[in-house]
This record gives structure tokens, sequence and C-alpha cells, in this order.
């Protein structure tokens, strides 16, 4: 490899296969060590707008490749590994280091929830069921 282009597309092929479907299965305890190491791994980009977001897009339905941040646009309900659930809007603001936070209708926050508890994660109302039949998780 001699050429800087061959090296740069190396390295954005390492990104596509290797780091976002990291990023997208890893434990929380492992995201945070990343961060850590976040410009030596991924370069300049900040950890909030490659690795967590990255992560966050595990579920779909919080992720949208045109925004910086999680999908704060469509109200959601998170459904926890130990049965509890909440629903309401991302927060983007609040929500940093895999730790969700939702903020409802009437503006109660709910959170947070960690990466690594929620199940699933769907939309509310008119939306709640994409065409797909997608339940929100990869």
């Amino acid at each position: 490899m001699s050429l800087f282009s061959e090296l740069a597309l190396s390295r954005r092929h390492w990104i596509d296969t290797v780091l976002i479907p990291w990023c997208k299965a890893a434990p929380r305890k492992e995201l945070l060590l990343a961060e850590r190491e976040w410009i030596d791994i991924a370069g300049r980009p900040s950890p909030e707008a490659t690795l967590w977001l990255w992560a966050w897009s595990r579920f779909p339905v919080l992720y949208d490749p045109q925004l910086p941040s999680i999908n704060e646009t469509r109200a959601v309900t998170v459904y926890c590994l130990n049965g509890n659930r909440a629903s309401g809007y991302p927060d983007a603001r609040r929500s940093h280091s895999g730790q969700l936070h939702l903020v409802d209708e009437n503006g109660k926050t709910h959170g947070p929830f960690s990466i690594d508890e929620i199940v699933r994660v769907e939309l509310v109302g008119n939306d709640a069921a994409p065409p797909n039949g997608d339940n929100g998780a990869e």
C-alpha cells in the first residue's frame, strides 16, 4: 500500500466493517473504555458524534444518519431487561456515555437507562409499527 488514497480507503473499510459493528454490539463497559482512547482509535471525531451514536444505532428508531446525535424528534418506548419500560422523547443533551434519558409529554424525565439494560426501543403512536416489522433492535 503505497498510495494515500489506498490508506484512506482501507481505514474507511475498517471503520465500516469493524469499528461501527463493534460499537453496535459492545457492552457499555467496553464502550466506556474505548471512549478514553477514542482519539487513538478513531482519530479526531468526538466520541459523542461517532462511538456513542454508532452504539445507539443498535436501536434504529434512535438513529438517523443525518443527525449528529440520537433522534429526539419522535416519542419512543424503551423496554428494559428487568421488565420496566418508559415512554418519551429521547433527550440528546442529557443522554451521554451510554445512558439514555427520556422526557415525557408532561416534561418529566425518565432514566437514565443503560444501553446494556435496554432490550428494545419502539416508536410510540402512529409510527409504532415500522413497515418492515423492525422492533427497534438489530
